[in-house]
């Protein structure tokens, strides 16, 4: 079901990800591969997600949070982050920016 939703554009090696659009958030349920690494970035809105299953070592202005099945994590508008996958692991992420991620277009 989730992976008939559109596929993102995502331009990181073992990530891959599938959006649901609202009016004014994007839902996005990503999919990492173990040793995938989202770089540090700092986004200007916030950011909710879930760990679904996996883990992952998520840095938040410069605090560690160990991240497994259940872990709910919160990262505030502005705050730098990034994220480390030591294996397969899917998350949910809800973006209170309507325009995070792009469809990725038919090669």
């Amino acid at each position: 079901m989730i992976t008939s939703l559109p596929e993102a554009d995502i331009q990181f090696r073992g990530i891959r990800a599938w959006i649901l659009q609202g009016e004014k958030t994007q839902l996005v349920f990503f999919e990492m591969e173990p040793s995938a690494t989202v770089p540090e970035h700092t986004p200007g809105y916030p950011q909710w997600g879930m760990v679904i299953d996996g883990g992952m070592d998520l840095i938040i202005d410069g605090k560690s949070m160990i991240c497994t099945k259940g872990t709910e994590y919160l990262i505030p508008a502005g705050a730098k982050h990034y994220a480390r996958f030591n294996k397969k692991t899917r998350v949910v992420d809800f973006f209170s920016e309507k325009g995070r991620y792009r469809k990725k277009q038919s090669r």
